[in-house]
């Protein structure tokens, strides 16, 4: 199956949506969108693309009702999750959509190409967990996500996660990352926990003014977890 959703937040505090396959669009506030599971999906073979645009001086909170369950088809292992974002000049977006559980033998790739305006705000947090529950949490599901983040002409951020049966067997079933721009916030690595909130190179902006991006990555048993000790991190 193939799901295509777009969302365009326009400046005008409209919002535009469109969606076919698995995903329907629901206007739940002002500046909120929530997405909402209508079919089983991502199955082996089932593609997921996601369109977002925050025109200039638009707020757009994206979140989903439920988690989305990535489940093996009978000859396919493999689907894919492809998100375009784009923010313009003053454009405001926090997109953080459920936790992705990936079941047992299902083989999943969240895919995040964002392009900013150097003069606008993002958030983008990712909550991935393999195996539904203790049963299957060994049986060879894997995930992995890659980000592109580039405000104006400045590359921001290149990277890449990966969780499969070796981090399993480490006990990190759970994940979270989060892409903030611009943060404050210094940099924290956590004693206790696989948990880090570290600072990216500085974005030069209007009237020479910097900003700075944030990346928060976090590793737990499971996804509630992970998301109880990025609260933490402060």
């Amino acid at each position: 199956m193939l799901t295509d959703v777009t969302i365009v937040a326009r400046s005008d505090a409209s919002i535009y949506t469109e969606s076919v396959g698995g995903f329907a669009v629901r206007r739940t506030g002002p500046s909120r969108i929530h997405l909402i599971s209508t079919a089983a999906t991502p199955l082996g073979g089932d593609e997921i693309r996601v369109r977002v645009v925050v025109e200039a001086g638009a707020v757009l909170r994206l979140h989903s009702v439920a988690a989305t369950i990535a489940l093996p088809a009978a000859h396919r292992a493999d689907s894919v999750a492809r998100w375009v974002i784009e923010v313009e000049e003053g454009g405001d977006l926090v997109c953080a959509p459920e936790p992705t559980i990936v079941a047992g033998g299902a083989h999943h790739t969240t895919t995040t190409r964002a392009h900013l305006h150097p003069d606008s705000r993002i958030v983008v947090a990712e909550h991935v967990q393999i195996g539904r529950g203790t049963l299957d949490a060994g049986a060879e599901g894997r995930w992995s996500g890659s980000l592109r983040v580039d405000a104006g002409d400045h590359p921001v951020l290149r990277h890449r996660l990966v969780l499969g049966p070796e981090e399993t067997g480490r006990g990190h079933r759970g994940l979270t990352s989060t892409f903030t721009y611009p943060d404050d916030r210094p940099d924290v690595v956590s004693a206790k926990e696989y948990a880090a909130r570290l600072c990216l190179a500085e974005v030069p902006g209007p009237s020479e003014r910097v900003r700075t991006p944030t990346l928060t990555t976090v590793l737990a048993d499971g996804v509630s977890a992970a998301r109880q000790v990025t609260a933490a991190l402060g």
